[in-house]
């Protein structure tokens, strides 16, 4: 028996609007959700992806490279690209590593925000997504995705940011604390401090009340760095809604 699928409960109240848009029932709307991890900050600022050190944008959009430290070992694992066109327009592609345990894109990536495995079958090393010696996206051993808490709106969209996170592991020494930065770069411009906040062994959690306005075309990511000479972990969130430009609600 066929069932209907709708956004009314049996008493007759209306599911909340996240619920619905992540169910694909709001037109024009796109939930997104972005995580960060890295494992060894010292008091250098870096991003909070997982290959650590400052990201890198691409100048322009090129081919990439995906490569398995496993070699041989990883051949025939697939691994799913995503980010953007010279156009900015959204671009994904899946490769299959092939018998050196590499492949690359047919398609041009102005911009990478994610990669996962999207086969059967996990790595025994880490992946890199990379052009010219450049990596533009890590997907760790074990994890069968990217952790990056970077990400670039595609044209023709907002992005409604609604809350981010901020999580410090415990340090090795006293009075160690985290301070971490979310910035957006507007399309032609330069990379702002939207939040700056410091973190002693905790999390913090800053939820916008009224959604912070990101506009297509512009880069957003987190950065941090610890106030000691030591290692620390760090990760970083932060959640949100793409809207279709010009389209009524």
């Amino acid at each position: 028996m066929a069932r209907e699928v709708s956004s009314i409960s049996r008493v007759g109240t209306s599911e909340p609007f996240e619920l619905q848009s992540s169910r694909d029932q709001i037109a024009y709307h796109n939930t997104l959700f972005k995580y960060g991890y890295n494992p060894n900050i010292i008091n250098v600022s870096e991003t909070v992806w997982d290959a650590g050190g400052l990201y890198a944008y691409p100048g322009s959009a090129v081919a990439m490279t995906v490569t398995s430290a496993g070699g041989a070992t990883d051949s025939g694992v697939k691994v799913l690209v995503s980010g953007l066109d010279t156009n900015y327009a959204e671009l994904e592609e899946e490769v299959t590593l092939n018998a050196s345990g590499t492949a690359t894109t047919t398609g041009l990536f102005l911009r990478v925000f994610r990669a996962y495995v999207s086969g059967a079958t996990s790595p025994t090393g880490n992946i890199t997504i990379a052009n010219g010696g450049t990596t533009y996206a890590q997907i760790t051993n074990g994890e069968n995705q990217t952790l990056m808490a970077v990400y670039t709106v595609p044209a023709g969209k907002t992005l409604y940011i609604n809350e981010g996170i901020a999580t410090h592991g415990t340090g090795t020494s006293g009075g160690v604390y985290m301070t971490v930065r979310f910035l957006v770069k507007p399309f032609g411009g330069v990379f702002r401090t939207q939040v700056k906040v410091d973190v002693v062994e905790s999390q913090i959690y800053y939820p916008f009340a009224y959604p912070i306005k990101v506009t297509e075309k512009s880069d957003v990511e987190v950065q941090a760095i610890c106030n000691k000479n030591q290692s620390n972990a760090i990760s970083a969130s932060f959640n949100g809604v793409l809207i279709d430009n010009g389209d009524a609600l």
